[in-house]
């Protein structure tokens, strides 16, 4: 199989962008991951708009990856870690629609592996709570303005980023260390 046929994408959205992005791109076989929104019903949204949570769309993260080096289920075991699955339209202070946590499926093997993923957590009974994590067609990808994307490599000490993201970036390192780059 060429390299060309073994990158795949995913798009995952787990509350403010910002807050997976930086775990998922650190990842081994993880080529790019991209702050966006996806799932709304206005095109080119700025993020203003998208704050408003009037246009439908969430904050995500497309992610191109290696198969061969990461598969789509590992992504989705690093992803359901990174957020709490169960809070409805919210991670953390963050509400509104736009936060809500969701994959956009590609294909249907996608939607097959990710119903799968999610009955296999609620029948281990992993969250106290139900699932909430939605399953969308994937849509049209509009990338975040530049000043989003890699936010907390540009910004590590900035209040927000040592907050909410470097937590995540712990978990991931105590976690996953085996699948870090």
């Amino acid at each position: 199989m060429t390299t060309e046929n073994r990158l795949q994408k995913a798009v995952l959205a787990g509350g403010c962008f910002w807050c997976i992005e930086a775990p998922l791109r650190r990842l081994r076989g993880v080529s790019q991951a991209i702050s966006g929104y996806m799932g709304g019903t206005i095109e080119n949204p700025s993020y203003r708009q998208i704050c408003s949570g009037s246009t439908g769309h969430a904050e995500v993260v497309e992610i191109q990856f290696d198969s061969d080096i990461i598969s789509f289920q590992q992504l989705l075991e690093v992803f359901f870690v990174l957020h709490d699955p169960t809070m409805l339209n919210q991670q953390g202070n963050d509400k509104g629609t736009q936060y809500r946590s969701a994959i956009f499926y590609q294909d249907q093997q996608q939607l097959t592996l990710a119903k799968e993923f999610i009955a296999a957590l609620t029948a281990k009974g992993e969250y106290q709570a139900a699932i909430v994590t939605t399953l969308e067609p994937a849509q049209h990808f509009y990338i975040a303005d530049e000043g989003h994307q890699q936010f907390f490599d540009n910004n590590p000490y900035q209040p927000y980023c040592q907050i909410m993201i470097a937590p995540k970036l712990a978990k991931l390192e105590q976690l996953f260390a085996d699948k870090l780059q």
